[in-house]
């Protein structure tokens, strides 16, 4: 989970029983551009492999083994901006480089925080897009935006427990996206492109894509 402020209300929304939380301080290191020493003196990835259990990195010690991991579900929780989506790339990078059983077996998935809480009188519902808000809008203010109250999330710190339980956290509401490796070798070769040294390839799949991407300022 990114932050300490949404840690927070994570811990005390969680059920105890089955869910467990790992704040994440900041973006973590970009592994695909660093040496396997500065990966293993990273303090937050140390984190995450002393939590996970399994060891780390086939290839690397040979101490990695999925039968040993604590936990079937590790699901990233990030803010629903530029910079959570960073992080969530950044996290991803490491677990393909360097814990890529983890994708394979099914266990990497991506919550899906609200974009909006929308508000008129009595009624409020949850939007996860700027389409489910128009709809709102549509829905209960006639087209007009200026009837309609609306709260922007702009990072899971800002949902009490409460909230993020309902809409993040609760197995029974809560949206998730699997991760999943269709194309080994086409994976491999974009995160070779977008988090390496390289920075040609990178600057013509941005200026390629630029158009279609929906950036939340």
């Amino acid at each position: 989970m990114e932050g300490d402020s949404a840690g927070g209300s994570a811990k005390t929304a969680r059920n105890r029983r089955t869910q467990a939380i790992l704040p994440i301080r900041g973006k973590i290191l970009n592994v695909e551009k660093a040496s396997i020493d500065k990966v293993l003196a990273n303090a937050e990835i140390k984190t995450m492999i002393n939590a996970f259990g399994c060891g780390f990195s086939e290839g690397y010690g040979n101490d990695f083994d999925i039968a040993k991991l604590r936990y079937h579900k590790i699901v990233l929780m990030t803010d629903a901006d530029v910079d959570g989506s960073h992080i969530a790339t950044l996290i991803l990078t490491f677990f393909f480089r360097r814990m890529r059983s983890l994708i394979e077996n099914g266990y990497v998935y991506l919550a899906t925080p609200p974009l909006y809480l929308c508000k008129k009188g009595k009624v409020e519902e949850y939007c996860w897009t700027e389409q489910q808000r128009q709809q709102f809008i549509l829905k209960y203010g006639g087209g007009n935006e200026n009837s309609i109250h609306t709260q922007r999330y702009k990072g899971l710190g800002e949902m009490n427990d409460h909230q993020l339980w309902d809409t993040t956290m609760n197995p029974e509401n809560r949206t998730l996206k699997q991760i999943t490796i269709d194309n080994a070798a086409e994976a491999d070769q974009i995160f070779a492109m977008l988090m390496g040294e390289d920075v040609g390839p990178r600057r013509e799949f941005i200026e390629e894509n630029a158009t279609y991407a929906n950036i939340d300022a």
